[in-house]
């Protein structure tokens, strides 16, 4: 189990920056066991903020136990405790601390889609409690073994990777966020006024053969952009919208085009330890109309035909941070990764204009740098607003926007 004394100033950032926990708040800690050091911290900082914190166990093991020996009644069971828990709290502070990153990836994927179905009522509720601006909440890394090993790392320069993703290496981490906020607002600003948004790789030759890129057009006309600077995710470094779908109408009845086109992810898609290569999503009308992987194609597409919300576009999103430059299988890091953009299959967040119900939110992460990286190869890319050219082969044209140190 990690010791380290950055962990206390990860609490006192998560606690004082990210959540800005007050006096009287109620303060969920949520995470394993294995990164009670982290908690621990956590609950001190709390109290010194004048919360009310107390810790909720979130456990593999359980939930392995559940998968493998529940019935399907059992596993899709929603807890009236963890409804009633999201009801009243005030903070939810969240880590991950993985014994085992894939330990549900051998059983069967319909088990596991009914255990996100379990976790659907749950997710729509946490979702409207933030866009009602009653709810605050951070999730973060805990660095242990397993993920250290997903990123072919040891176990101490994982946590060096963490840290330094987190800016806590810098005399003032809160400071130097503050400057990726007005960053990237200046990016939200800008996206703000904009109907759509067209993302273009051109085809090239992949580790697995030729790859057809990606033309991707994606209606943000009634989306709100987020900009993402540490306040929900910890580290962070993302602006994202949720897509206009055609039947999410205005109030005259308009519904946008949603998402028309196709896109080749570049890394691998990793949902619940399960990891799916080379897919390839075609939509229309902002659903998926066809999909297929090189790898784990049966789990994607059990993934997919989960709900009927789940083959919706519910999120659409550009990475900022120039810092995290390699993929590591840790979506929280991944998909932050300055110069590349991400979609996410499922639930929308009320907040960005989205109303997408889905038990499913499943980030798929595509380059947009010239680059070959572990065999992965990729010609550059470009994104377009309203038919203007603003970001090319992974950097933003406007130097006021984020940009590599």
């Amino acid at each position: 189990m990690l010791q380290d004394a950055r962990l206390a100033k990860l609490a006192d950032v998560l606690v004082g920056y990210s959540t800005r926990v007050k006096a009287g708040d109620l303060v969920a800690i949520i995470g394993d066991r294995a990164g009670m050091p982290l908690a621990e911290e956590l609950f001190k900082a709390v109290l010194r903020a004048g919360g009310n914190p107390f810790f909720w166990l979130r456990s593999e093991a359980f939930n392995e136990a559940l998968v493998a020996h529940g019935s399907d009644a059992q596993i899709a069971f929603v807890n009236p405790i963890q409804m009633d828990l999201i009801e009243k709290v005030d903070v939810t502070l969240s880590y991950w601390a993985s014994g085992n990153s894939k330990y549900l990836s051998g059983y069967p994927s319909a088990k596991t889609a009914l255990l996100q179905q379990a976790r659907k009522p749950y997710l729509k509720r946490f979702m409207q409690r933030e866009a009602d601006k009653a709810l605050r909440w951070c999730g973060t890394e805990f660095p242990t073994n397993a993920s250290a090993m997903d990123a072919e790392m040891s176990l101490h320069q994982w946590a060096d990777f963490v840290f330094r993703a987190g800016l806590l290496h810098l005399p003032d981490p809160i400071a130097a966020w503050r400057g990726v906020e007005q960053r990237q607002q200046r990016v939200c600003d800008y996206l703000q006024k904009k109907k759509a948004l067209h993302f273009a790789v051109p085809p090239h030759d992949g580790p697995l053969g030729r790859n057809d890129g990606t033309d991707l057009k994606v209606d943000v006309s009634r989306g709100i952009w987020e900009n993402c600077c540490g306040h929900c995710n910890f580290p962070d470094g993302e602006v994202f919208c949720g897509p206009t779908l055609p039947d999410n109408k205005d109030a005259a009845g308009n519904g946008g085009f949603g998402v028309d086109g196709h896109v080749n992810y570049t890394f691998p898609a990793v949902y619940m330890g399960n990891e799916v290569q080379n897919v390839r999503l075609a939509f229309k009308a902002g659903r998926v109309v066809d999909a297929s992987a090189s790898k784990g194609e049966d789990f994607l597409f059990k993934m997919l035909d989960q709900d009927p919300g789940a083959r919706n576009l519910g999120e659409i999103a550009i990475g900022t941070n120039y810092g995290i430059t390699d993929f590591s299988r840790n979506i929280l890091f991944d998909e932050k990764i300055g110069g590349t953009f991400h979609a996410a299959v499922g639930a929308g967040y009320p907040k960005t204009g989205s109303n997408n119900d889905s038990g499913l939110h499943w980030d798929m992460i595509c380059e947009l740098r010239q680059r070959t990286s572990n065999g992965i190869a990729s010609p550059g890319g470009e994104i377009r607003a309203d038919g203007e050219l603003f970001h090319k082969h992974g950097l933003f044209l406007d130097p006021t926007f984020p940009q590599p140190s």
